[in-house]
This record gives structure tokens, C-alpha cells and sequence, in this order.
């Protein structure tokens, strides 16, 4: 990818999934990265920045966005 990227994402670009990527598990716009590897980090005990370093495709805005998203979907079906 070229250019500068955005500092803040539209929720809709944060994640996505393509059946010849990970057979079509979600992952982060712009990287072959499964949204799964975030949430197996962090229920590890791992720190965000950890996660970024070691996935340095990821953005931190992308992974943030994504989170705050999950969190508003979980606290949605729980209301």
C-alpha cells in the first residue's frame, strides 16, 4: 500500500473477509492478519503494544476501532 493512511477509520474499513484470505476469516483491512490473533493476545495476558509489535501490519488505530466495536456489539446484546 502506498500513501499515507488515515489517522481514524471508518468502522466499516477496520475489518474484513475474503474467502481467499484465511478462508474467509475476519481480518484486518489491509493485512492477511485474523482479527482472532488480537483477541487470542489479549486473552493471553498480552499488552496491545506487544501485539502490534509483533504484527507490525496492524495499525493501532485499526486494532483500537476494532475493539471499541466489539465492545459496543457485546454491550448491545447484553442490553
Amino acid at each position: 500500500m502506498s500513501g499515507p493512511r488515515p489517522s481514524s477509520l471508518p468502522a466499516e474499513s477496520v475489518i474484513h473477509s475474503d474467502p481467499e484470505i484465511h478462508s474467509g476469516a475476519p481480518v484486518f483491512v489491509g493485512t492477511r492478519v485474523p482479527v482472532q490473533t488480537l483477541i487470542d493476545y489479549l486473552e493471553g495476558g498480552y499488552r496491545l503494544d506487544e501485539y502490534l509489535d509483533d504484527f507490525p501490519s496492524v495499525r493501532r488505530e485499526q486494532a483500537i476501532a476494532f475493539l471499541d466495536q466489539a465492545t459496543r456489539a457485546l454491550l448491545e446484546k447484553v442490553a
